[in-house]
């Protein structure tokens, strides 16, 4: 898998953007705009390599753009959605320079990074001008306010207390308030009329069980095609630290199913 490393202008200067490619003998490929988790305080774009993103491009060709956004508590909201959606202009604006079928444009990522995927695929439907294809938002951090599976959580790598951290971090002062944008936390909109397809995961023992079955669910309701599958365990970010359980390879045999009936089987 071909990879380098470019650096776009954005609104606050440059951002490093990481590029992999897996062409498969293919003229274009899906372009896939994988976000890094890290709570939206912590992370790198180089946490591609051991991603999802990069597992669909390497299985069925594609190329996989991860930005390193800017973090919080110094760069608070809405620097990181200003970040990844300028990475996802860049990926449509350069679609024939890279190979990239336009028409097969994913957005996804990990915990903050799939609560960032989904605030992605709400800006980009609200501004019309990039149809994305499919979200893969995995077990998002989306919802700034308590659920039943994160107000008491002691969940291994991530719990109530580094999510109160985390979103207070990203919000600064917006934290508490009623009127939360819904492009910082994805899970306020009631209206997703018009998102891309959605595929996730997530585990029952974890923080963002609730809010991950609750989008899902909502996506539906508003006549998106959407669907979770649920794990047992309490290890967030499963996928990624356990690689080598029953559960992370099933999980990510399904996701790849998904992926085929909505990207792969899709109309060229």
């Amino acid at each position: 898998m071909k990879h380098k490393t470019v650096r776009i202008k954005t609104a606050s200067g440059k951002m490093k953007i990481i590029i992999l490619e897996e062409r498969n003998n293919k003229e274009k490929v899906p372009g896939i705009l994988w976000i890094h988790g890290g709570g939206y305080v912590t992370g790198m774009a180089s946490m591609v390599y051991a991603s999802v993103g990069r597992l669909l491009a390497k299985t069925y060709g594609g190329v996989v753009l991860s930005p390193g956004y800017r973090l919080a508590p110094i760069h608070p909201y809405p620097a990181a959605l200003e970040d990844c959606y300028a990475a996802l202009e860049y990926l449509f604006e350069h679609a024939e320079e890279l190979g990239i079928d336009k028409e097969k444009i994913i957005v996804g990522g990990e915990s903050a990074g799939g609560g960032l995927a989904a605030a992605v695929c709400l800006y980009a439907r609200d501004q019309g001008k990039i149809r994305v294809r499919m979200q893969i938002p995995l077990y998002p951090m989306i919802d700034c306010f308590d659920t039943p599976s994160s107000i008491d959580n002691h969940g291994r790598v991530w719990n109530t207390r580094r999510n109160h951290f985390g979103w207070k971090a990203y919000l600064k002062d917006l934290y508490g308030r009623k009127d939360i944008p819904v492009y910082a936390s994805a899970a306020r909109e009631e209206n997703y009329e018009g998102m891309p397809p959605c595929y996730t995961f997530v585990q029952d023992g974890e923080p963002f069980y609730q809010e991950t079955l609750d989008y899902v669910e909502k996506l539906k309701r508003s006549g998106v095609k959407a669907s979770v599958d649920v794990y047992h365990g309490d290890v967030h970010a499963f996928d990624l630290l356990t690689p080598w359980t029953k559960s992370v390879k099933a999980a990510r045999e399904k996701l790849c199913k998904e992926y085929e009936k909505i990207i792969v089987e899709a109309p060229e």
